[in-house]
């Protein structure tokens, strides 16, 4: 038989898992995705892009790096195989990181898995490694409430920019081409705000390692091939430290 604390702690653990909690735990980072949406529309409609064709590449696409490359590279009139090689290649990084959190999801179908792998995106991969900090668990349920808030924001405030992008001439003008980089580095100070002060050490160690390996690397590839190598380098130091 159950203790009223062991209840109290089942009930507190079952809501903590829920898909509301989910798009509770999301809220904090709507305030980037509606920024970088807004800029990406912008941008886009200032690509020549329509609002069809901006729309489309946000549904299908949803990786905001990714489509700041597509409309880099539809601007310089790059060909559809380039583009397509540049963006995979960016993206690579979303291997390692549903690698990091498939062995939470073992439990859930291949289908379902191919869901939460797909809305996968560096924030809700951010809120997902905090919570595993703080719970060591993650739920299914919690997952679709924080990738599908997270993913329907971003179409609204992505199609949203659009519209405002038929005033707005010339972005780069209102710093617009650097709101990605901007809420980046707000959630990796967030991150490195939840931890202590050894893995704190640690941590930033491990930031200070992986800029001096893109900025060898760079010298001799090209630079999204340095920032990919860089990361799978210090990672795997990172995890050997760990051990």
């Amino acid at each position: 038989m159950n203790t009223p604390t062991e209840t109290v702690d089942k009930v507190r653990f079952h809501e903590d898992d829920s898909f509301l909690q989910g798009i509770k735990d999301c809220i904090p980072t709507l305030l980037g995705y509606i920024s970088i949406g807004l800029a990406f529309g912008v941008v886009g409609s200032a690509s020549g892009l329509s609002l069809f064709e901006i729309a489309l590449l946000t549904v299908l696409v949803y990786a905001g790096s990714a489509q700041f490359i597509f409309c880099a590279l539809i601007i310089t009139n790059s060909p559809p195989s380039a583009i397509i090689l540049t963006i995979f290649i960016v993206n690579l990084r979303h291997f390692l990181m549903s690698l990091t959190l498939a062995p939470h999801f073992t439990k859930y179908s291949l289908l379902r898995n191919i869901g939460f792998g797909t809305l996968l995106t560096d924030e809700t991969f951010g809120v997902a490694v905090t919570k595993l900090m703080q719970t060591k668990k993650l739920s299914g349920k919690w997952m679709d409430g924080l990738n599908l808030t997270a993913y329907l924001v971003w179409i609204t405030s992505c199609i949203a920019g659009a519209f405002l992008g038929q005033w707005v001439a010339n972005p780069e003008k209102w710093g617009l081409d650097f709101a990605l980089t901007a809420m980046f580095v707000a959630l990796l100070v967030l991150q490195l705000q939840s931890v202590g002060k050894s893995k704190l050490a640690k941590n930033l160690l491990l930031i200070g390692l992986i800029a001096l390996c893109m900025y060898i690397f760079s010298y001799f590839m090209p630079s999204h091939l340095a920032v990919l190598i860089s990361t799978v380098v210090v990672a795997t130091i990172g995890v050997v430290i760990d051990r």
